[in-house]
């Protein structure tokens, strides 16, 4: 009788999926009244950004300058930090050797400060005027931006390649 009961209350799921599958479920197929709404949205139109205003010329080629100056300044900085960082080569960490690159290398990420503050005031500027929605310019700020950026990412890596140098990796 108990195995007679289990059986019947195991079966009464299994029969309400068979009479779900019967065909008295809706349908999902798309209805009439569906597709009345697909329609485009109008398009908007946008005016293209104008010339850089004049007040910010002045600032983007102060950057520009600044830029140019901090990587004359990198270069020399680098050429000093690598032959320092070559000299150090297998000398123990915290040796004579292994300082004095350590400290070229230090010098050459503070002779960087002038890109990357540069690179700084140009993505506050550029943040600044997309808030205000002031596309005058957007398309120069961008240039110099991704410019300075560029500059800044090859800095890094030269200073990554220098340290991995000196730490023997």
């Amino acid at each position: 009788m108990k195995h007679s009961l289990l059986s019947v209350l195991l079966a009464l799921p299994l029969s309400a999926c068979a009479a779900g599958a019967s065909g008295d479920a809706p349908s999902l197929a798309k209805r009439p009244v569906e597709g009345r709404f697909d329609v485009a949205p109008p398009p908007v139109a946008v005016p293209p950004p104008g010339p850089l205003p004049a007040d910010l010329a002045g600032r983007l080629a102060r950057w520009k300058a600044d830029a140019a100056a901090g990587e004359r300044a990198f270069a020399a900085e680098h050429s000093a930090a690598a032959t320092r960082v070559a000299a150090a080569a297998g000398a123990p960490v915290a040796s004579e050797r292994w300082i004095v690159a350590q400290q070229a290398i230090s010098r050459l990420v503070a002779a960087r400060a002038p890109v990357s503050a540069a690179l700084a005031d140009i993505d506050r500027l550029y943040v600044e005027r997309s808030v205000a929605e002031a596309v005058d310019g957007l398309p120069a700020i961008h240039a110099l931006r991704e410019r300075l950026a560029g500059l800044v990412s090859a800095q890094d890596a030269a200073i990554a390649a220098l340290a991995a140098e000196l730490l023997g990796a």
